[in-house]
């Protein structure tokens, strides 16, 4: 009995250790205001990965790393509309934070069809402290209608200026 109260009792250490998130939202093009660069030690971006579903661009690989991450993304499509669906862009970004603050993990990109429009996607992250990832998509219609992304960049926010960045080599 105790053994049962031991697991529980970390289970429950563990889920209140996790920090909360606000599910991901497109910004309204008049609230994608430009951030101001306050770069800071405290935040940090590691890794940023980015992975293409489309089978016009898939070249024939035996990595199994490769094999795997399109099966998972593609896991649950039945029909060719599921597939569709899941066709375009999936950035997983690795970050931290040395202390507790309010951040929001935003994506910036441009895709091919829009030109030099720029278009965002962010999280928030009430008092989040040490290491998070966190996924965006960028696939379905927005992907199928406004083509592939040309450039990209990630920004950390804290109070309105950006304290972490880390960008695609075309970004400018």
């Amino acid at each position: 009995m105790t053994r049962h109260f031991a697991v529980l009792l970390a289970a429950a250490a563990l889920s209140a250790c996790t920090t909360p998130k606000e599910p991901m939202h497109q910004i309204p093009i008049a609230h994608a205001n430009v951030v101001p660069l306050a770069l800071s030690d405290d935040f940090k971006i590691e890794k940023v990965t980015k992975f293409l579903n489309d089978p016009r661009y898939l070249k024939p690989t035996d990595d199994q790393m490769l094999l795997f991450e399109r099966q998972r993304v593609n896991h649950g499509a039945i029909t060719a509309v599921d597939y569709l669906e899941r066709r375009g862009y999936y950035f997983n970004v690795s970050w931290s934070a040395r202390r507790p603050a309010d951040i929001t993990v935003r994506i910036e990109y441009r895709l091919e069809n829009l030109g030099a429009h720029v278009q965002a996607k962010e999280m928030r992250f009430p008092f989040a402290k040490g290491s998070h990832e966190t996924k965006f998509t960028i696939i379905g219609d927005e992907y199928s209608e406004s083509g592939k992304v040309t450039a990209w960049r990630v920004l950390l926010i804290e109070d309105g200026s950006a304290v972490g960045i880390f960008q695609s080599f075309l970004w400018n």
